[in-house]
């Protein structure tokens, strides 16, 4: 009997995912440790079992403030100085504003390995995978809108609203482009092999998704798969990479791993219950849209399970008046517990690869992340 998985379901069909990852990279299944039944009814806490108090995002971002300003100054000039036609539509991609979470781990990774090497301050190719990871992250997301035909993201005209598909396109690929060339320029192989990795999972997730809207049989494992490729794996990679770049030990870069991966998966789990439950406004678009688009998300998987007579109005992609605000509301009923224990699972899992990290402001931020994260559904 699958209606209604339990905490047993959840966890299984996470350790399938991470079993499945040796392809994503070398994941060791048998380091993933899983909170008890008990523990999963504590408050979020950090490895050394304090409650995280949960900071604001200035607060958590204020280690690397300062790298932050540098590098948000360079992705606009390297847009806009080399591409007229791209200037405006890099004021608007990197101008101020947005929070620029995966830079912001690159940097906080940076400065908690820094630490633990006894280095005095990080290195300039950590400063470059940050921009590397933020130009792949943006250059991920305008091709989506095209795809998509978004016009708003978080409540802002997308770039090819404001300039057209062609420019749209072009700056999506300049991104592409300059990444790639700043990543061979590293010159090292193994965070080569881990970035180009990333580029290749986001293809893979979209096509994916692609060819699962509207499937009913979509399980939870292949649910986690797609968003590891689409969100987790560049946080993880790049987490990984900020750590071999202060030429710690294996297990410290494998933690970084770890702690980029589970993150990831926790936030998008967690993107995926607040389209359900924040409003329109919030969202900067309408409610229910991955439904309502045939995109299958955790919230909707659990909620099949219990509530059989969702499968129907899916199936028929909605066609009966009223059908899509009768399945937001059973979704919205039946299927938010358990994806909220989900994204908990996750996030615990990301406290748990910090351990070998010093105490210190950086590693404080990264326990904060996770509380960050997880406190948008409470």
């Amino acid at each position: 009997d699958r209606a209604g998985l339990g905490r047993e379901g959840v966890a299984a069909s996470a350790v399938a995912v991470n079993q499945r990852a040796g392809s994503i990279d070398e994941l060791d299944p048998e380091k993933v440790a899983f909170a008890s039944h008990d523990e999963l009814d504590r408050p979020l806490s950090n490895p050394n079992g304090n409650a995280a108090g949960v900071m604001s995002i200035e607060e958590i971002t204020a280690p690397v403030s300062a790298d932050m300003e540098l590098m948000r100054m360079n992705l606009r000039d390297i847009v806009g100085r080399k591409n007229p036609l791209l200037l405006a539509a890099a004021d608007q991609i990197f101008g101020a504003g947005g929070k620029r979470l995966r830079p912001v781990l690159v940097f906080l990774v940076a400065r908690a390995t820094a630490q633990l090497m006894h280095m005095s301050d990080i290195t300039d190719r950590q400063r470059r995978l940050a921009e590397i990871t933020e130009m792949i992250h943006t250059a991920s997301l305008v091709h989506d809108d095209v795809l998509d035909d978004c016009d708003t993201r978080r409540g802002e005209a997308t770039i090819h609203t404001l300039y057209g598909t062609r420019v749209a396109i072009l700056a999506g690929d300049f991104l592409f482009a300059q990444s790639s060339w700043y990543l061979a320029n590293l010159d090292n192989l193994e965070v080569i092999k881990l970035i180009s990795q990333v580029i290749a999972d986001f293809a893979d997730g979209e096509i994916s998704q692609a060819g699962a809207l509207f499937n009913c049989d979509l399980t939870l494992e292949e649910y986690l798969e797609k968003s590891h490729n689409k969100t987790a794996s560049l946080i993880a990679a790049s987490c990984k990479s900020a750590a071999v770049f202060s030429e710690v030990t294996e297990d410290v870069k494998m933690d970084m791993y770890e702690y980029g991966k589970h993150l990831g998966l926790a936030f998008q789990v967690v993107d995926d219950i607040l389209d359900f439950t924040q409003t329109e406004e919030q969202l900067g678009k309408p409610q229910g849209q991955d439904l309502a688009s045939g995109n299958l998300t955790a919230p909707t998987l659990f909620a099949l399970r219990r509530k059989p007579e969702l499968r129907a109005m899916i199936v028929s992609q909605f066609e009966g008046e009223g059908d899509l605000e009768k399945a937001i509301s059973i979704v919205t009923e039946f299927g938010m517990d358990d994806a909220r224990r989900l994204a908990k699972e996750e996030a615990d899992m990301s406290l748990a690869a910090l351990k070998a990290l010093p105490e210190g402001e950086a590693k404080r931020s990264l326990v904060a992340m996770v509380g960050y994260v997880l406190n948008r559904i409470y």
